[in-house]
């Protein structure tokens, strides 16, 4: 039941944004390409264990990260 008391589907899994992977979600990295978003902007890919650091590195070498962060029950932090 959500916040209004209506019924519905279940919120999806978070799945991990690497192409190809289909493994639950872990954590979340936060960015912005400042290039075309405002600075406050942040854009999120959702990572599992395997594939955080590889998706981090892959961020921080186009200076795009801005922070990494563990996903909590309710799907963000």
């Amino acid at each position: 039941m959500n916040l209004l008391g209506i019924s519905g589907p279940e919120p999806a899994e978070a799945i991990c944004s690497r192409k190809g992977c289909r493994n639950r979600a872990t954590t979340q990295l936060l960015w912005n390409n400042p290039k075309i978003h405002t600075p406050e902007r942040r854009k999120i890919w959702l990572a599992c264990d395997e594939h955080a650091a590889w998706l981090e590195d892959y961020l921080r070498g186009r200076s795009l990260w801005k922070e990494t962060l563990p996903m909590t029950s309710e799907g963000r932090a």
